[in-house]
């Protein structure tokens, strides 16, 4: 967008290429997932005037088009692949043409398709930065808000692998999804979600994840001295009780050993990918608008093939 605004302040336009330089790959682009930061990129005021034009999208899927000198990862032209993007200006996921580090990219599995890749990197390197910064021991008791989301339901199978103990919110439409990610206790959303945590478990939780932004409301269900990691910064009063650690996916953007495992595990089964839907890149609009709607679960991906 040349304009920051609502979704119909997105338009396609022709942008130069980008230059390649050490430790970096060309993608030719087929797929970008659209998540709630790329509407936060959209809308916000422009920092810098001489930023003309602003591409959001932070995880991709596409094909090796060229390789940059001094690149540590075994890739070469016509490798699929997924990436994980930090947008800056003319820099973005929206893209058919990006460059990235190497160091951002996994190769794509077999069995998982390109519209299936896409919606892993930037949700689950954050969720494995969530339950890295937790760093709970095997048998530990995490909770985790949001757990029907992206981020949470990575979250719920990745901390199941790493022998933890998930206590996990729902809705109730959302409870067997949860279930199925091998969440041990749900307990249902709302204003008493911290009570029934306790109810399970008195003395607290040892961590909690809150990918629902709950914020302070969320602190009473950990234990003292436990950790409450949150994903979109922190707004809430604080406590001396409890350490509140705000996570950002930025740290992970160059973690190419977490990258590739995640893409392991989804070709596996064991990282269940929900795609809402895909719609051509001509349609960026009509699924940024799909942010808004209740009920959507799983991310939509547009195409630009």
């Amino acid at each position: 967008m040349t304009t920051p605004g609502g979704p119909d302040a997105l338009a396609e336009l022709d942008l130069a290429p980008e230059p390649i330089g050490p430790g970096q790959v060309r993608i030719r682009v087929t797929t970008a997932t659209v998540n709630p930061v790329d509407a936060v990129i959209r809308s916000r005021p422009r920092q810098d005037e001489a930023d003309a034009v602003r591409v959001p999208g932070m995880e991709v899927a596409g094909v090796i088009t060229e390789v940059g000198p001094v690149v540590d990862r075994a890739f070469t032209v016509g490798d699929a692949v997924m990436a994980i993007v930090v947008p800056s200006g003319e820099h973005g996921g929206y893209r058919a043409d990006l460059v990235v580090p190497a160091r951002s990219v996994a190769k794509i599995p077999a069995g998982l398709s390109d519209v299936q890749a896409a919606t892993i990197p930037m949700n689950g390197l954050t969720a494995q930065l969530a339950l890295d910064t937790l760093a709970l021991p095997a048998g530990a008791t995490v909770a985790v808000t949001g757990a029907a989301g992206s981020v949470g339901g990575y979250f719920v199978q990745l901390a199941k692998q790493a022998g933890l103990v998930v206590v996990a919110d729902a809705a109730r439409q959302d409870e067997p999804f949860v279930r199925a990610c091998g969440a041990d206790e749900v307990v249902p959303r709302g204003d008493d979600y911290v009570a029934r945590v306790r109810r399970l478990r008195p003395g607290g939780v040892d961590g909690l994840l809150d990918a629902a932004a709950l914020e302070a409301a969320a602190l009473p269900a950990v234990k003292d001295g436990g950790t409450v990691v949150t994903v979109r910064g922190y707004q809430g009063d604080g406590t001396g009780r409890v350490r509140v650690a705000p996570i950002f996916v930025r740290d992970y953007v160059e973690a190419p050993a977490e990258l590739d495992r995640l893409a392991a595990l989804a070709g596996d089964g064991r990282l269940t990918v929900r795609v809402a839907g895909r719609l051509p890149a001509s349609r960026a609009a009509d699924a940024h608008r799909s942010l808004g709607r209740r009920g959507v679960r799983g991310r939509f991906v547009l195409r630009f093939d």
